[in-house]
């Protein structure tokens, strides 16, 4: 739940998180840094949301390893699935899912300005994700870690047919 529903949100924020035993906590190191995130889940009914059953609370303790600077976020989400068909654990797994997902979208916009494409109409939209999605799958099978330094090794068309084992 972003600010962009400020009501929602300071409701989210104004419930009794303190009297709510955290459901998850896990700890990981990556990146160059270690993660610590909290996260709480409570039954609600009364958000003025459709189909909200649960809100959720997460907090984030980051610490950067080389500078030892530590950061502190909170985030706030709501869902429909119940108590019974989602503990605290499933939804902290199924928030990270989502981030790998939000992840893979943002190098599709960053490498391919994907949310400034104007192709609208017919198969247009769906035939462009699909050429986008085999260029990154591409890069990635020939060893890419990166796809900005992939595109920028592979500019001319016959330096992409070469990538395709196609020359």
């Amino acid at each position: 739940m972003k600010r962009n529903q400020p009501l929602l949100h300071a409701r989210l924020r104004a419930l009794p998180w303190r009297q709510v035993p955290a459901g998850s906590v896990t700890r990981d190191k990556g990146h160059g840094r270690t993660e610590t995130r909290t996260v709480k889940a409570a039954h609600v009914s009364h958000l003025d949301f459709p189909g909200a059953r649960q809100a959720i609370k997460i907090c984030r303790w980051r610490q950067d390893t080389a500078t030892g600077r530590t950061s502190r976020e909170t985030v706030y989400a709501i869902t429909s699935l119940t108590s019974a068909d989602a503990t605290a654990r499933d939804l902290a797994r199924l928030v990270r899912e989502q981030w790998s997902i939000e992840a893979h979208h943002h190098i599709r916009d960053l490498s391919f300005g994907e949310d400034r494409a104007t192709s609208r109409t017919s198969c247009g939209p769906v035939n462009l994700a699909t050429i986008r999605a085999a260029i990154i799958a591409a890069l990635k099978d020939a060893g890419y870690l990166h796809v900005p330094e992939g595109r920028r090794d592979h500019t001319t068309p016959a330096e992409i047919l070469r990538l395709h084992c196609l020359d």
